[in-house]
């Protein structure tokens, strides 16, 4: 099934406690003045990114999240317990969106970082706060006030270094596997892949994410087929590794579905098609000849690399090349 990167939700803080009424009653105190303590402030709303989220899935059904309420005010001036802080984990790339006026609130691009979002209420006097020189004995307080309320639309956008595009079946399940530590779901028909899945290639002291989107078909910027809900996750990789099935040997069918890729990239936006891209014909272990790396190369105006994920062909030279170009480019926004 689809997975889950757009939800509207109604975030709430918390109340404040209510302030009390209390006057001191002691032995040798039987008349003392006011005691009543202050309410517990509401709790904060915090967003949060994590890298171990790469959906919405875990809110699917939710619509409505509340941080705590305030503690009441007790006697002997003791302050209500301050509200529960909600923290809503989320992946790292959300956009938020006020849902009725559409602007941008913030997005969420650092792991682990808590964002301030809505305010907790502050909690409501005790009578011991009214007492003054012409207020011996107050017996009002106050009520807590209300927390901050605000109802969101949140959009996901994935970070990654370099994100995998290509037709169903190009192999990019099969690449992220053989370069990385994620376990893709891995079949041989088309749509295998329904929901982007980040893998980590570790080499020496560096680390680069690398996304594995599904695949594209023709159409898919008008929003045929995983369409619009999958190319926008392209927009935030700095490279592309356009994989192509180069099986058949074939060099004009093999650039027919680099092209047909293309031309959906580039008619969904300048800031997907500017993107530098690495032509990597994979699949090269069952071709009965070589792949026709000069023709395509001559055809495409790409050097393409020669790649097979089961016998390892053209992995450490693939993953050399990530690692040259995403340092060279700067983080995408």
């Amino acid at each position: 099934m689809p997975f889950l990167d757009e939800v509207e939700v109604e975030l709430f803080a918390g109340k404040g406690g209510p302030g009390c009424v209390s006057f001191a009653r002691e032995k040798h105190m039987p008349r003392g003045g006011p005691d009543g303590g202050n309410g517990g402030r509401g709790g904060d709303v915090l967003l949060v990114a994590r890298t171990a989220r790469n959906t919405f899935d875990d809110l699917k059904g939710k619509r409505h999240f509340r941080a705590g309420n305030g503690g009441p005010g007790d006697a002997n001036k003791r302050a209500g317990k301050a509200g529960a802080d909600l923290h809503l984990e989320l992946p790292v790339g959300t956009i938020v969106r006020d849902a009725a006026r559409g602007h941008v609130l913030c997005e969420l691009l650092e792991p682990d970082v808590p964002v301030p979002f809505l305010k907790g209420g502050r909690g409501g006097r005790g009578n011991h706060s009214f007492k003054g020189p012409d207020r011996q004995t107050p017996r009002n307080c106050e009520s807590g006030e209300e927390g901050e309320t605000r109802r969101i639309r949140m959009e996901l956008q994935l970070l990654a270094d370099a994100g995998l595009v290509g037709l169903p079946n190009a192999g990019k399940s099969t690449l992220l596997a053989a370069l990385s530590a994620a376990r893709p779901r891995i079949a041989d028909y088309p749509f295998t892949t329904l929901q982007p899945r980040i893998g980590v290639v570790e080499r020496d002291f560096e680390q680069l994410t690398l996304a594995d989107l599904p695949g594209l078909i023709e159409g898919a910027s008008d929003g045929k087929g995983l369409g619009h809900q999958f190319l926008k996750h392209v927009e935030r990789t700095r490279v592309l590794v356009h994989l192509v099935d180069a099986s058949t040997g074939d060099a004009e069918a093999i650039v027919a579905q680099w092209k047909l890729v293309r031309g959906e990239l580039e008619a969904y936006g300048e800031r997907i098609a500017r993107k530098p891209e690495l032509l990597v014909l994979s699949k090269a272990d069952l071709c009965a000849e070589p792949p026709p790396v000069a023709e395509v190369a001559r055809l495409t105006g790409r050097q393409p690399l020669v790649l097979s994920s089961h016998t390892k062909q053209g992995l450490e030279e693939l993953a050399t090349r990530l690692f040259a170009l995403a340092a060279e480019k700067p983080a995408a926004s």
